[in-house]
């Protein structure tokens, strides 16, 4: 074995995580999202939000 396998493979992991963190993050801002959704309809609002304004983006 010549040390390339070992820089392929490590270019493999590399690229392994940073997709895994990519989608983790992707599927966390979804999740997120639904939470929001599901809390403004019940009628709890973000405290960041002025009185009367509509969050809805």
């Amino acid at each position: 074995m010549t040390h390339a396998f070992y820089v392929i493979g490590s270019y493999v992991l590399t690229a392994a995580i940073c997709l895994s963190l990519g989608v983790w993050i992707y599927l966390d801002g979804r999740a997120r999202r639904a939470e929001l959704k599901a809390l403004e309809g019940q009628g709890i609002r973000r405290r960041s939000a002025p009185a009367g304004q509509d969050t809805s983006a």
